[in-house]
């Protein structure tokens, strides 16, 4: 009778035991939510979406990367709390090169299976999708940036733009200022000439795209209204002639 007490009481224990570690096991056992993050060490623009190749659902990303340049902080992709070897992660990746016949880019989709690098200090880091020169893709596990010293990666720092992309950007922001020093001319210029046709073109694109800039104004005919017409286009003419000063001085 004492043995077969002592039995149930054994079996019990062991039971609220289990009762008790079931829930650690659960817990221990529940993916980590980490944020996803993309770098572009290339000129070509792109784009890229996680998927974990065992649960299509546990899915992230989907930001566009401009050249040489990070993105933000996305949310979010479920890693398991233990690293183990073999865990892998499906990066779609899209990116654009090259100009179609419609002056579009072209864009060339691929798709990578890599291996989900071993866990900095044993636990989930954020995950690092970055395109690297030549267009080869690298998936880091880091809690740290890339110029950080602690960075795990083999390409340290932030991208640094080509000299080459740097002269292209360079361009586009003079010919912009150029284009707009030339309106301001323009519009001067026909206020001198003709003064009723300057105002009322003035007046009727004002009307169409910032009406609340006229508030205070009777019409185009008002003096007033020209007054602020011509100090405009004189104001921005200096203005833009100084911006392509420091332009000229910041040349690649």
């Amino acid at each position: 009778m004492f043995i077969q007490r002592w039995k149930l009481l054994r079996f019990l224990g062991k039971i609220s035991a289990m009762v008790l570690v079931a829930p650690l096991i659960v817990a221990c056992s529940k993916p980590v939510p980490v944020s996803i993050h993309g770098v572009n060490y290339t000129v070509e623009p792109f784009s890229y979406v996680l998927t974990d190749p065992n649960d299509p659902k546990n899915t992230g990303g989907g930001e566009l990367i401009e050249s040489y340049a990070a993105g933000g902080t996305m949310c979010c992709y479920e890693l398991p709390r233990k690293w183990q070897p073999g865990m892998k992660v499906s990066v779609r990746l899209a990116h654009w090169e090259g100009k179609l016949a419609d002056d579009s880019l072209r864009q060339i989709v691929s798709t990578h299976l890599l291996d989900v690098p071993r866990y900095e200090n044993g636990k989930p880091g954020e995950l690092w999708v970055l395109r690297l020169a030549g267009g080869s893709i690298d998936l880091i596990s880091s809690d740290v940036q890339p110029n950080h010293r602690d960075w795990p990666g083999q390409v340290k720092g932030w991208p640094i733009p080509s000299v080459a992309y740097k002269r292209e950007r360079w361009q586009i922001e003079f010919d912009q200022l150029i284009s707009t020093l030339k309106i301001y001319e323009r519009s001067a210029s026909q206020l001198m000439s003709s003064p009723d046709d300057a105002a009322k073109e003035e007046w009727d694109t004002l009307s169409e795209y910032q009406r609340t800039s006229l508030a205070g104004f009777s019409g185009p005919q008002d003096s007033a209204f020209r007054k602020k017409m011509q100090r405009d286009n004189s104001e921005g003419i200096v203005r833009v002639k100084e911006r392509l000063k420091q332009l000229e001085k910041r040349r690649p």
